[in-house]
């Protein structure tokens, strides 16, 4: 069973890394970090279950939080870089 879920965490890492590749959009290449990060939380979690060991789950808590960063300080740059693209009003 393990082995099942295994092949299905590594067919989303496959095709997530290839909507990160292809993108076109920011907000793609976004989503598709953030399924690795959960993807990589997946692994520690059958990881754990695996070897019985719980030092797998304090490592995907870290993955998790990593990830869960990453995602907001990614999203945060795009938006401000569409926000400097976008033409600027004058206020008086």
């Amino acid at each position: 069973m393990i082995e099942t879920l295994t092949g299905v965490v590594f067919l989303s890492v496959a095709l997530a890394v290839l909507r990160f590749i292809r993108g076109p959009t920011d907000a793609d290449r976004i989503i598709a970090l953030d399924i690795l990060f959960a993807a990589a939380v997946a692994l520690c979690a059958l990881a754990a279950l695996y070897t019985q060991r719980m030092l797998f789950l304090e490592v995907a808590i870290g993955v998790a939080l990593i990830g869960f960063v990453s995602t907001l300080a990614w999203a945060r740059l795009v938006e401000l870089r569409r926000g400097a693209d976008a033409p600027q009003e004058r206020r008086e």
